[in-house]
């Protein structure tokens, strides 16, 4: 589910979104659903365009919340953030 707060997103930005957490609900099937909530940061730097994106997995959640100039560089970053995260419950799990 992708959330944007006071102002609509466009088609390809969902679209973009949507396959980039897809691909990661896809890799991992430890992993049940996903949330995104995208923002804009009331700054006039240009670096206000907010991605959290939270992973709920079974009996846990992991989230990443990254901020940059557009909002797929920050979902690129959020995403990779939480293959860290994934990678590091994966060990968790397997032990």
């Amino acid at each position: 589910m992708i959330n944007s707060v006071h102002f609509k997103a466009s088609s390809d930005l969902e679209e973009f979104i949507t396959q980039k957490v897809e691909k990661v609900c896809n890799k991992y099937s430890e992993v049940i659903g996903a949330e995104v909530n995208l923002k804009l940061d009331n700054t006039d730097a240009p670096e206000n365009k907010i991605a959290d994106i939270r992973l709920m997995l079974k009996g846990d959640d992991l989230y990443a919340s990254k901020q940059c100039k557009t909002f797929e560089e920050a979902t690129d970053q959020a995403v990779d953030a939480l293959k860290k995260q994934l990678e590091k419950f994966k060990g968790k799990i397997t032990k």
